[in-house]
């Protein structure tokens, strides 16, 4: 679609929001899924002067009327009829606008609100002002290896959450490159996706996405992937080995908050595990913990008073910084640090024990009655030795008092793992129900052996 038609679509749409009653100083809902009329929704409430609060479309219909309670917007725009479908990444559909009783004008400056992912607890309203995503572009424009004029942007993460909506689709719209929204997020999905242009590509996601990639037996040759980019979690050594053997391109990493947007990146994988501060973000490191300097707090209505203090947002992860190349690292978040018969225990430690195991393809470890470690793994057998493996390489402070077998990871919308205690033991309890009797989909390693 060119532009001139982009343009053309915003303009009919603002006419349409303004007729159900928006006006400048006006507040939007929008909750359709990966869409033109997202992205042209999107547009023509900020074109219209509104606020414009972003809400995934996989929400259930109750979270949603939670959201919209707390987001208090004037009108909400949806799609007249339910979508369905898990891995599809692009959907056309028609939109209806319906003012919202009890909605108020934008009660702050923000032009665009989200909600944080809520991976380890509630979601927390952000705010995002236009002089802090107008920064944000700046930031990747001065990217040497991001997406140019001439290019192409594959985007997989979601256009409602940071990384796909400033990383993919409006840094796509201000740098003149090509967005692709990949019809379904299959691994031929993808692939078809990639081969449908001839221009060089670069592939947005999150890391389970790659690992998805890496899936593939025999993967075609693609001389115009140039490298995929994940952010929201850190990437196992064996996904970036395979996926760069594989696809002879790059696998790069960026850190980045709903709050602030990019961080800090390593783009091209040659840096691994420190991470490059993008310039204009002031970071630095207090308390093992990763500070960031910003001119307000994001955070809109209720808040944790601790969390932006004298300028400084305390991020929640634990990091350091190289004095002598200025590489960031980030060592996971500080909640993973938990303190066991008075010794310290670093659960992402433990994690990255059991992803490294033969038959493991992805861990969670939380502190719950002790540590507890829920996995996802190829077969059974893999699941009964997991005891015996991990007594070989984790001193038994460090072992998880109960193993879980799930059949998936929980995710967020956005795809991060799940660390809720209650929501991975009642996955654990799902996939009991559906093995046969007797054969329990969790290990006590207090009996294992460990």
């Amino acid at each position: 679609m060119s532009l001139l038609e982009l343009r053309r679509l915003v303009v009919d749409q603002q006419e349409r929001l303004e007729a159900a009653g928006l006006m400048t100083g006006g507040s939007v809902a929008i909750r359709t899924p990966p869409s033109l009329a997202c992205i042209v929704t999107m547009l023509a409430g900020w074109r219209a002067g509104a606020q414009v609060a972003l809400l995934d479309h996989r929400l259930t219909t109750h979270e949603v009327g939670k959201a919209i309670a707390r987001l208090s917007s004037q009108l909400v725009v949806e799609p007249v009829e339910e979508v369905t479908g898990r891995l599809r990444g692009y959907f056309e559909v028609t939109t209806r606008i319906t003012p919202l009783r009890g909605g108020r004008p934008a009660a702050t400056p923000h032009a665009l609100l989200q909600l944080s992912s809520g991976s380890t607890g509630p979601s927390k309203v952000i705010g995002r002002t236009v002089e802090s995503l107008l920064g944000e572009l700046d930031r990747y424009s001065r990217l040497d290896d991001f997406p140019r004029r001439g290019e192409r942007t594959v985007v997989l993460a979601s256009i409602v959450h940071v990384l796909g909506l400033v990383g993919g689709l409006l840094q796509g719209l201000a740098a003149g490159s090509e967005v692709v929204l990949a019809n379904t997020q299959t691994v031929d999905g993808v692939l078809n996706a990639i081969a449908a242009g001839d221009a060089p590509t670069t592939v947005l996601g999150v890391p389970s996405q790659a690992a998805l990639l890496t899936a593939s037996q025999k993967p075609p040759r693609l001389p115009q992937l140039r490298r995929m980019i994940v952010g929201g979690e850190m990437v196992r050594t064996d996904v970036w080995e395979r996926f760069t053997r594989n696809y002879h391109a790059d696998l790069g990493v960026m850190y980045g908050m709903t709050e602030v947007g990019v961080i800090a990146t390593d783009l091209t994988g040659s840096t691994r595990p420190g991470l490059a501060p993008v310039s204009g973000m002031r970071v630095r490191i207090e308390d093992r913990q990763i500070l960031l300097g910003l001119p307000a707090s994001p955070y809109v209505g209720e808040a944790d008073p601790a969390r932006f203090v004298d300028g400084w947002l305390r991020t929640k992860d634990a990091g350091s910084l190289d004095e002598t190349t200025g590489l960031l690292t980030v060592h996971g978040r500080l909640d993973s640090q938990v303190s066991i018969g008075g010794l310290k225990v670093d659960l992402s430690e433990v994690e990255e024990t059991l992803t490294s195991l033969p038959g493991v393809t992805e861990a969670v470890v939380v502190q719950g009655t002790g540590i507890e470690a829920f996995v996802t793994v190829t077969d059974r057998k893999v699941f009964d030795g997991l005891g015996a493996l991990l007594a070989a390489r984790l001193a038994p402070y460090k072992r998880p008092r109960t193993l879980h077998d799930l059949s998936e990871i929980p995710r967020t919308v956005t795809g991060k793992p799940v660390r809720n205690t209650e929501i991975l033991r009642a996955a654990a309890a799902l996939t009991a129900s559906g093995r046969r009797a007797g054969d329990p989909a969790h290990l006590d390693t207090d009996t294992a052996g460990v």
